[in-house]
Protein backbone atom coordinates (compact mmCIF):
# COMPACT_ATOMS: atom_id res chain seq x y z
CA UNK A 1 0.00 0.00 0.00
CA UNK A 2 1.35 3.50 -0.58
CA UNK A 3 1.55 6.01 1.77
CA UNK A 4 1.20 9.94 1.77
CA UNK A 5 2.83 12.15 4.84
CA UNK A 6 -0.32 13.96 6.92
CA UNK A 7 0.42 16.08 10.05
CA UNK A 8 -1.10 16.93 13.73
CA UNK A 9 -0.54 18.96 16.79
CA UNK A 10 1.29 15.17 17.88
CA UNK A 11 3.62 15.55 14.83
CA UNK A 12 3.79 13.10 11.52
CA UNK A 13 1.80 10.07 10.28
CA UNK A 14 1.57 7.84 7.62
CA UNK A 15 -2.02 7.91 5.71
CA UNK A 16 -2.94 5.81 2.80
CA UNK A 17 -2.47 7.70 -0.36
CA UNK A 18 -5.82 7.29 -1.66
CA UNK A 19 -7.60 8.17 1.86
CA UNK A 20 -9.18 11.30 2.35
CA UNK A 21 -8.80 11.21 5.99
CA UNK A 22 -5.94 12.52 7.81
CA UNK A 23 -3.74 11.85 10.59
CA UNK A 24 -6.15 12.46 13.64
CA UNK A 25 -8.54 9.30 12.33
CA UNK A 26 -5.34 7.71 11.41
CA UNK A 27 -4.34 7.83 14.74
CA UNK A 28 -7.63 6.95 16.08
CA UNK A 29 -7.89 3.48 13.99
CA UNK A 30 -4.90 2.61 15.42
CA UNK A 31 -5.65 3.27 19.19
CA UNK A 32 -9.09 2.00 18.90
CA UNK A 33 -9.19 -1.75 16.69
CA UNK A 34 -11.92 -2.87 19.44
CA UNK A 35 -15.11 -3.63 18.20
CA UNK A 36 -15.23 -3.26 14.23
CA UNK A 37 -18.03 -1.69 14.60
CA UNK A 38 -18.59 1.98 12.73
CA UNK A 39 -21.33 5.00 13.10
CA UNK A 40 -24.49 3.41 11.21
CA UNK A 41 -25.67 5.89 7.89
CA UNK A 42 -27.82 8.07 9.62
CA UNK A 43 -25.38 9.77 11.82
CA UNK A 44 -23.08 9.98 9.06
CA UNK A 45 -25.42 11.79 7.04
CA UNK A 46 -26.25 13.94 10.45
CA UNK A 47 -22.63 14.74 10.25
CA UNK A 48 -22.39 15.98 6.93
CA UNK A 49 -25.62 17.80 7.34
CA UNK A 50 -23.98 20.10 10.26
CA UNK A 51 -20.83 20.50 8.39
CA UNK A 52 -22.62 22.13 5.59
CA UNK A 53 -25.17 24.05 7.87
CA UNK A 54 -22.35 25.60 9.42
CA UNK A 55 -20.07 26.41 6.67
CA UNK A 56 -23.40 28.35 5.06
CA UNK A 57 -24.04 30.34 8.44
CA UNK A 58 -20.47 31.19 9.01
CA UNK A 59 -20.28 32.18 5.19
CA UNK A 60 -23.72 34.19 5.91
CA UNK A 61 -21.94 35.60 9.09
CA UNK A 62 -18.85 36.93 7.11
CA UNK A 63 -16.94 34.71 9.18
CA UNK A 64 -15.93 32.28 5.89
CA UNK A 65 -14.65 33.45 2.81
CA UNK A 66 -17.07 32.09 -0.32
CA UNK A 67 -14.23 29.93 -1.92
CA UNK A 68 -13.53 27.56 1.45
CA UNK A 69 -17.43 27.79 2.04
CA UNK A 70 -18.80 26.45 -1.39
CA UNK A 71 -16.00 23.89 -1.23
CA UNK A 72 -16.78 22.34 2.19
CA UNK A 73 -20.63 22.71 1.19
CA UNK A 74 -20.05 20.48 -1.78
CA UNK A 75 -17.65 18.42 -0.09
CA UNK A 76 -20.03 18.14 3.07
CA UNK A 77 -23.09 17.34 0.44
CA UNK A 78 -21.13 13.95 -0.56
CA UNK A 79 -21.07 12.95 2.53
CA UNK A 80 -24.21 13.49 3.14
CA UNK A 81 -25.33 11.47 -0.15
CA UNK A 82 -23.01 8.47 1.30
CA UNK A 83 -20.67 9.11 -1.35
CA UNK A 84 -17.64 9.33 1.20
CA UNK A 85 -18.65 6.70 3.60
CA UNK A 86 -16.11 4.36 3.39
CA UNK A 87 -13.57 6.77 4.94
CA UNK A 88 -15.44 7.01 8.12
CA UNK A 89 -13.38 4.23 9.51
CA UNK A 90 -13.41 4.82 13.45
CA UNK A 91 -14.45 2.36 15.87
CA UNK A 92 -17.67 2.81 18.18
CA UNK A 93 -15.48 2.54 21.26
CA UNK A 94 -13.55 5.42 21.14
CA UNK A 95 -12.89 8.74 22.68
CA UNK A 96 -16.49 9.48 24.91
CA UNK A 97 -16.93 13.08 23.50
CA UNK A 98 -16.40 11.41 20.30
CA UNK A 99 -13.82 13.40 18.81
CA UNK A 100 -11.93 11.27 17.15
CA UNK A 101 -15.37 10.89 14.74
CA UNK A 102 -15.75 14.83 14.39
CA UNK A 103 -11.92 14.76 13.44
CA UNK A 104 -12.73 12.09 10.79
CA UNK A 105 -15.30 14.16 9.35
CA UNK A 106 -13.50 16.99 9.57
CA UNK A 107 -10.51 15.76 7.82
CA UNK A 108 -12.32 13.97 5.27
CA UNK A 109 -14.36 17.33 4.20
CA UNK A 110 -11.53 19.44 3.88
CA UNK A 111 -9.60 17.01 1.82
CA UNK A 112 -12.59 16.34 -0.68
CA UNK A 113 -12.63 20.38 -0.36
CA UNK A 114 -8.92 20.80 -0.96
CA UNK A 115 -9.23 18.26 -4.19
CA UNK A 116 -11.76 20.03 -5.54
CA UNK A 117 -10.27 23.41 -4.95
CA UNK A 118 -6.34 21.78 -6.34
CA UNK A 119 -7.04 18.51 -7.64
CA UNK A 120 -4.78 17.25 -4.58
CA UNK A 121 -6.21 15.14 -1.98
CA UNK A 122 -5.44 16.14 1.52
CA UNK A 123 -3.60 18.31 3.21
CA UNK A 124 -4.59 21.50 5.02
CA UNK A 125 -4.50 24.02 2.47
CA UNK A 126 -6.33 25.81 1.22
CA UNK A 127 -9.04 24.12 3.91
CA UNK A 128 -7.65 23.38 7.15
CA UNK A 129 -10.14 20.66 9.09
CA UNK A 130 -10.11 22.47 12.50
CA UNK A 131 -9.72 25.99 10.85
CA UNK A 132 -12.55 26.26 8.38
CA UNK A 133 -14.18 22.79 8.16
CA UNK A 134 -14.66 22.82 12.50
CA UNK A 135 -15.10 26.44 13.00
CA UNK A 136 -17.40 27.77 15.42
CA UNK A 137 -18.11 23.93 16.33
CA UNK A 138 -16.55 21.83 19.14
CA UNK A 139 -16.86 17.71 19.13
CA UNK A 140 -18.81 18.47 22.80
CA UNK A 141 -21.96 20.37 20.46
CA UNK A 142 -21.65 18.88 17.11
CA UNK A 143 -21.79 15.20 18.55
CA UNK A 144 -24.68 15.36 20.89
CA UNK A 145 -26.01 17.65 17.51
CA UNK A 146 -25.73 14.52 15.51
CA UNK A 147 -27.32 12.06 17.63
CA UNK A 148 -30.44 13.90 17.90
CA UNK A 149 -30.63 15.09 14.44
CA UNK A 150 -29.61 11.30 13.17
CA UNK A 151 -31.95 9.36 15.80
CA UNK A 152 -35.02 12.06 15.12
CA UNK A 153 -34.10 11.12 11.52
CA UNK A 154 -34.02 7.41 11.63
CA UNK A 155 -37.29 7.28 13.81
CA UNK A 156 -39.45 9.27 11.42
CA UNK A 157 -37.62 7.32 8.20
CA UNK A 158 -38.14 3.94 9.64
CA UNK A 159 -39.59 2.93 13.34
CA UNK A 160 -43.20 5.51 13.16
CA UNK A 161 -44.05 4.68 9.66
CA UNK A 162 -43.81 0.91 10.49
CA UNK A 163 -45.51 1.42 13.61
CA UNK A 164 -48.35 3.47 12.05
CA UNK A 165 -48.88 0.29 9.26
CA UNK A 166 -49.34 -2.37 12.34
CA UNK A 167 -51.33 -0.19 13.82
CA UNK A 168 -53.32 -0.38 10.65
CA UNK A 169 -53.15 -3.65 10.11
CA UNK A 170 -54.22 -4.58 13.94
CA UNK A 171 -56.99 -2.15 13.59
CA UNK A 172 -58.50 -4.07 10.55
CA UNK A 173 -57.85 -7.12 12.17
CA UNK A 174 -59.95 -6.22 15.03
CA UNK A 175 -62.79 -5.09 12.85
CA UNK A 176 -62.76 -8.14 10.94
CA UNK A 177 -62.98 -10.64 13.76
CA UNK A 178 -65.31 -8.42 15.75
CA UNK A 179 -67.88 -11.25 15.70
CA UNK A 180 -65.47 -13.80 16.36
CA UNK A 181 -66.53 -14.99 20.30
CA UNK A 182 -63.22 -17.06 21.97
CA UNK A 183 -62.90 -17.85 25.47
CA UNK A 184 -60.41 -14.72 27.50
CA UNK A 185 -57.62 -16.26 29.23
CA UNK A 186 -56.37 -14.80 32.52
CA UNK A 187 -52.90 -16.30 34.04
CA UNK A 188 -53.38 -18.33 31.01
CA UNK A 189 -56.41 -20.08 32.45
CA UNK A 190 -59.65 -19.88 30.95
CA UNK A 191 -61.71 -16.31 31.82
CA UNK A 192 -64.77 -15.06 30.66
CA UNK A 193 -65.91 -14.91 26.96
CA UNK A 194 -63.84 -12.16 24.69
CA UNK A 195 -64.11 -11.31 21.46
CA UNK A 196 -61.07 -12.05 19.26
CA UNK A 197 -61.60 -8.50 17.50
CA UNK A 198 -61.63 -6.99 20.73
CA UNK A 199 -57.89 -8.24 21.86
CA UNK A 200 -56.52 -7.52 18.35
CA UNK A 201 -58.32 -3.72 19.65
CA UNK A 202 -55.65 -3.64 22.26
CA UNK A 203 -52.64 -4.72 20.46
CA UNK A 204 -53.63 -1.77 18.52
CA UNK A 205 -54.11 0.43 21.02
CA UNK A 206 -50.67 -0.61 22.36
CA UNK A 207 -49.03 0.47 19.10
CA UNK A 208 -50.96 3.54 19.02
CA UNK A 209 -49.80 4.56 22.07
CA UNK A 210 -46.16 3.78 21.48
CA UNK A 211 -46.86 6.13 18.47
CA UNK A 212 -47.45 9.08 20.87
CA UNK A 213 -44.85 7.93 23.21
CA UNK A 214 -42.28 8.23 20.41
CA UNK A 215 -43.67 11.14 19.59
CA UNK A 216 -43.84 13.32 22.60
CA UNK A 217 -40.37 12.52 23.08
CA UNK A 218 -39.06 13.52 19.97
CA UNK A 219 -40.21 17.08 21.01
CA UNK A 220 -36.89 16.77 23.56
CA UNK A 221 -34.27 15.53 20.56
CA UNK A 222 -35.94 18.44 18.50
CA UNK A 223 -33.66 20.84 20.51
CA UNK A 224 -29.90 20.77 19.43
CA UNK A 225 -26.95 21.47 21.07
CA UNK A 226 -24.59 23.08 18.44
CA UNK A 227 -23.49 26.96 19.36
CA UNK A 228 -22.46 25.67 23.06
CA UNK A 229 -18.86 24.60 21.70
CA UNK A 230 -16.74 23.10 24.82
CA UNK A 231 -18.76 23.53 27.51
CA UNK A 232 -22.09 24.86 26.54
CA UNK A 233 -20.74 28.71 26.76
CA UNK A 234 -20.36 29.36 23.54
CA UNK A 235 -17.09 30.18 22.76
CA UNK A 236 -15.40 31.02 19.97
CA UNK A 237 -18.09 31.02 18.05
CA UNK A 238 -20.77 33.87 16.67
CA UNK A 239 -24.13 34.12 19.14
CA UNK A 240 -26.28 33.38 16.18
CA UNK A 241 -24.37 30.32 14.76
CA UNK A 242 -26.63 27.93 16.75
CA UNK A 243 -30.34 29.37 16.05
CA UNK A 244 -28.93 29.27 12.01
CA UNK A 245 -27.64 25.81 12.11
CA UNK A 246 -30.70 24.46 13.64
CA UNK A 247 -32.84 26.12 11.01
CA UNK A 248 -30.94 25.16 8.32
CA UNK A 249 -31.32 21.28 9.55
CA UNK A 250 -34.82 22.26 10.16
CA UNK A 251 -35.14 23.28 6.32
CA UNK A 252 -33.26 20.48 4.85
CA UNK A 253 -34.92 17.92 6.79
CA UNK A 254 -38.28 19.01 7.72
CA UNK A 255 -38.24 18.68 10.87
CA UNK A 256 -38.60 20.80 13.87
CA UNK A 257 -34.72 21.01 15.10
CA UNK A 258 -34.17 24.11 17.24
CA UNK A 259 -31.44 25.37 19.35
CA UNK A 260 -31.41 24.54 22.88
CA UNK A 261 -33.38 26.81 25.25
CA UNK A 262 -29.98 25.91 28.00
CA UNK A 263 -26.47 24.98 26.52
CA UNK A 264 -25.28 23.79 29.57
CA UNK A 265 -27.96 20.82 29.83
CA UNK A 266 -27.60 20.04 26.18
CA UNK A 267 -24.34 19.13 26.59
CA UNK A 268 -23.45 18.09 29.88
CA UNK A 269 -26.29 15.39 29.96
CA UNK A 270 -28.18 13.25 27.38
CA UNK A 271 -31.63 13.05 29.59
CA UNK A 272 -33.17 13.37 26.00
CA UNK A 273 -31.47 10.50 24.82
CA UNK A 274 -32.17 8.59 27.93
CA UNK A 275 -35.68 9.15 27.93
CA UNK A 276 -36.10 8.51 23.98
CA UNK A 277 -33.84 4.70 25.13
CA UNK A 278 -36.83 4.20 27.63
CA UNK A 279 -40.02 4.80 25.36
CA UNK A 280 -38.40 2.80 22.69
CA UNK A 281 -37.84 0.04 25.64
CA UNK A 282 -41.37 0.67 26.90
CA UNK A 283 -42.50 0.14 22.51
CA UNK A 284 -40.72 -2.79 22.78
CA UNK A 285 -42.18 -4.41 26.03
CA UNK A 286 -46.01 -3.83 24.50
CA UNK A 287 -44.40 -5.19 20.93
CA UNK A 288 -43.44 -8.28 22.82
CA UNK A 289 -46.63 -8.92 24.31
CA UNK A 290 -48.15 -8.81 20.85
CA UNK A 291 -45.91 -11.41 19.28
CA UNK A 292 -45.99 -13.64 22.35
CA UNK A 293 -50.01 -13.33 21.77
CA UNK A 294 -50.10 -14.03 18.74
CA UNK A 295 -47.38 -17.27 19.18
CA UNK A 296 -50.01 -18.38 21.72
CA UNK A 297 -53.06 -17.82 20.09
CA UNK A 298 -51.53 -19.81 17.04
CA UNK A 299 -50.05 -22.84 19.01
CA UNK A 300 -50.69 -26.31 17.84
CA UNK A 301 -51.88 -26.53 15.57
CA UNK A 302 -53.89 -29.12 16.48
CA UNK A 303 -52.28 -29.86 20.31
CA UNK A 304 -52.28 -25.84 21.26
CA UNK A 305 -54.67 -23.27 21.02
CA UNK A 306 -55.04 -22.97 17.30
CA UNK A 307 -57.47 -20.33 17.55
CA UNK A 308 -55.32 -18.08 14.71
CA UNK A 309 -53.14 -19.28 12.05
CA UNK A 310 -50.31 -17.68 10.73
CA UNK A 311 -48.82 -17.01 7.17
CA UNK A 312 -46.27 -20.18 6.48
CA UNK A 313 -43.34 -18.21 5.06
CA UNK A 314 -40.55 -21.54 5.89
CA UNK A 315 -40.41 -25.23 7.77
CA UNK A 316 -40.16 -24.88 11.12
CA UNK A 317 -38.15 -28.10 11.53
CA UNK A 318 -34.81 -30.01 10.53
CA UNK A 319 -35.83 -33.36 11.21
CA UNK A 320 -40.07 -33.02 12.14
CA UNK A 321 -41.70 -33.27 8.35
CA UNK A 322 -44.45 -30.34 8.05
CA UNK A 323 -44.05 -28.28 11.11
CA UNK A 324 -43.77 -24.71 10.60
CA UNK A 325 -43.33 -22.12 13.70
CA UNK A 326 -43.81 -18.93 13.94
CA UNK A 327 -40.79 -17.22 13.16
CA UNK A 328 -41.64 -13.97 11.94
CA UNK A 329 -42.85 -12.79 15.52
CA UNK A 330 -39.75 -14.70 17.03
CA UNK A 331 -38.01 -12.08 15.27
CA UNK A 332 -39.27 -9.64 16.51
CA UNK A 333 -39.14 -10.61 20.10
CA UNK A 334 -35.63 -11.09 19.73
CA UNK A 335 -35.25 -7.35 18.54
CA UNK A 336 -37.33 -6.19 21.53
CA UNK A 337 -34.94 -8.02 23.61
CA UNK A 338 -32.10 -6.51 21.84
CA UNK A 339 -34.06 -2.46 22.40
CA UNK A 340 -34.75 -3.24 26.25
CA UNK A 341 -30.63 -4.19 26.30
CA UNK A 342 -29.86 -0.96 24.53
CA UNK A 343 -31.81 0.88 26.86
CA UNK A 344 -30.10 0.01 29.66
CA UNK A 345 -26.64 0.75 27.76
CA UNK A 346 -27.49 4.44 26.93
CA UNK A 347 -28.88 5.18 30.58
CA UNK A 348 -26.02 4.40 32.17
CA UNK A 349 -23.86 6.05 29.73
CA UNK A 350 -26.18 8.95 30.55
CA UNK A 351 -24.90 8.34 34.24
CA UNK A 352 -21.44 10.04 32.87
CA UNK A 353 -22.07 13.98 31.83
CA UNK A 354 -19.29 14.32 34.76
CA UNK A 355 -19.57 18.07 35.53
CA UNK A 356 -19.46 19.78 31.79
CA UNK A 357 -19.35 16.64 29.24
CA UNK A 358 -21.17 13.42 28.89
CA UNK A 359 -18.27 10.84 28.25
CA UNK A 360 -20.26 7.97 26.77
CA UNK A 361 -21.72 9.58 23.67
CA UNK A 362 -20.50 7.32 20.77
CA UNK A 363 -22.11 3.89 22.56
CA UNK A 364 -25.30 6.21 22.73
CA UNK A 365 -25.24 7.11 19.63
CA UNK A 366 -24.99 3.38 18.17
CA UNK A 367 -26.97 1.93 20.55
CA UNK A 368 -30.05 4.18 20.08
CA UNK A 369 -29.75 3.96 16.07
CA UNK A 370 -29.51 0.32 16.46
CA UNK A 371 -32.57 0.00 18.43
CA UNK A 372 -34.78 2.38 16.02
CA UNK A 373 -33.67 0.63 13.06
CA UNK A 374 -33.20 -2.84 13.98
CA UNK A 375 -36.98 -2.43 15.54
CA UNK A 376 -38.42 -0.25 12.64
CA UNK A 377 -37.60 -2.95 10.27
CA UNK A 378 -38.43 -5.98 12.51
CA UNK A 379 -42.11 -4.15 12.60
CA UNK A 380 -42.21 -3.62 9.00
CA UNK A 381 -41.62 -7.29 8.39
CA UNK A 382 -44.03 -8.60 10.99
CA UNK A 383 -46.87 -6.58 9.86
CA UNK A 384 -46.51 -7.83 6.11
CA UNK A 385 -45.20 -11.39 6.61
CA UNK A 386 -47.70 -12.54 9.73
CA UNK A 387 -50.43 -9.72 10.44
CA UNK A 388 -51.60 -9.31 7.37
CA UNK A 389 -51.95 -12.56 6.49
CA UNK A 390 -53.12 -14.08 10.15
CA UNK A 391 -56.70 -15.87 10.49
CA UNK A 392 -59.14 -16.51 12.65
CA UNK A 393 -60.20 -20.33 13.32
CA UNK A 394 -63.24 -19.22 14.13
CA UNK A 395 -64.83 -22.98 14.76
CA UNK A 396 -61.67 -23.68 17.05
CA UNK A 397 -62.21 -20.34 18.83
CA UNK A 398 -65.90 -20.96 19.69
CA UNK A 399 -65.72 -24.21 20.20
CA UNK A 400 -63.34 -23.83 23.66
CA UNK A 401 -66.45 -21.21 24.78
CA UNK A 402 -69.12 -23.72 25.37
CA UNK A 403 -66.44 -26.04 27.11
CA UNK A 404 -65.43 -23.22 29.57
CA UNK A 405 -66.17 -23.39 33.90
CA UNK A 406 -65.78 -19.60 33.62
CA UNK A 407 -69.40 -19.28 31.59
CA UNK A 408 -70.76 -19.78 35.01
CA UNK A 409 -69.32 -16.42 35.87
CA UNK A 410 -72.58 -14.52 34.30
CA UNK A 411 -74.77 -17.17 36.45
CA UNK A 412 -73.21 -15.94 39.59
CA UNK A 413 -75.28 -12.51 39.97
CA UNK A 414 -78.63 -14.64 39.31
CA UNK A 415 -77.73 -17.59 41.60
CA UNK A 416 -75.35 -16.93 43.59
CA UNK A 417 -71.57 -17.19 43.34
CA UNK A 418 -71.45 -20.76 45.91
CA UNK A 419 -74.19 -22.30 43.72
CA UNK A 420 -72.16 -21.45 40.53
CA UNK A 421 -68.91 -23.10 42.43
CA UNK A 422 -70.99 -26.12 42.99
CA UNK A 423 -72.14 -26.26 39.22
CA UNK A 424 -68.46 -25.51 37.86
CA UNK A 425 -67.12 -28.21 40.33
CA UNK A 426 -69.79 -30.71 38.84
CA UNK A 427 -68.92 -29.91 35.01
CA UNK A 428 -65.09 -30.71 35.94
CA UNK A 429 -66.13 -33.71 37.92
CA UNK A 430 -68.37 -35.19 34.76
CA UNK A 431 -67.14 -33.68 31.61
CA UNK A 432 -70.13 -32.05 30.62
CA UNK A 433 -70.36 -28.41 29.97
CA UNK A 434 -72.02 -25.39 32.22
CA UNK A 435 -75.39 -25.46 30.10
CA UNK A 436 -75.82 -29.34 30.55
CA UNK A 437 -75.40 -29.25 34.42
CA UNK A 438 -77.87 -26.17 34.14
CA UNK A 439 -80.39 -27.79 32.09
CA UNK A 440 -80.32 -30.69 33.99
CA UNK A 441 -80.74 -29.12 37.19
CA UNK A 442 -83.29 -26.48 36.32
CA UNK A 443 -81.35 -23.71 37.41
CA UNK A 444 -83.22 -21.29 35.24
CA UNK A 445 -86.11 -21.71 33.15
CA UNK A 446 -84.30 -22.65 29.45
CA UNK A 447 -84.86 -18.97 27.06
CA UNK A 448 -83.22 -17.11 30.58
CA UNK A 449 -80.21 -19.71 30.61
CA UNK A 450 -79.51 -19.07 26.87
CA UNK A 451 -79.99 -15.51 27.06
CA UNK A 452 -77.58 -15.57 30.12
CA UNK A 453 -75.47 -17.94 28.72
CA UNK A 454 -74.52 -15.98 25.56
CA UNK A 455 -71.15 -16.30 24.99
CA UNK A 456 -71.75 -12.79 22.75
CA UNK A 457 -73.63 -11.06 25.31
CA UNK A 458 -70.54 -11.67 28.11
CA UNK A 459 -68.26 -9.62 25.89
CA UNK A 460 -70.53 -6.35 25.66
CA UNK A 461 -70.25 -3.83 28.37
CA UNK A 462 -73.49 -3.21 31.00
CA UNK A 463 -74.75 -6.82 30.66
CA UNK A 464 -74.02 -7.87 34.63
CA UNK A 465 -75.96 -4.48 35.50
CA UNK A 466 -78.83 -6.09 33.94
Amino acid sequence: MEYRIERDSMGELKVPKDAYYGAQTARAVANFPISGLRFPRTFIQALGAIKHAAAATNLELGLLDETRAKAIMQAAEEVIEGKLDDEFVVDIFQTGSGTSSNMNANEVIASRANEILTGKRGGKEPVHPNDHVNFGQSSNDTIPTAIHVAVALETHRTLLPALRELHAALLEKARAWDDVVKIGRTHLMDATPIRLGQEASGWARQVELGIQRLEDSLTRLYELAQGGTAVGTGINTHPEFGRRVAAKLAERFGLPFREAENHFEAQHSKDAAAEFAGQLSTVATSLMKIANDIRWLASGPRCGLGEIQLPAVQPGSSIMPGKVNPVIAEALMMVCAQVMGNAVTVQVANTHGNLDLNVMMPVIARNLLESVTFLGNAVRVFTEKAVRGMEANRERAEGYVEWSLSMVTSLAPVIGYDRAAEIAKRSVKEGRTVREICLEEKVLPEEELNRILDPRRMTEPGVAKE
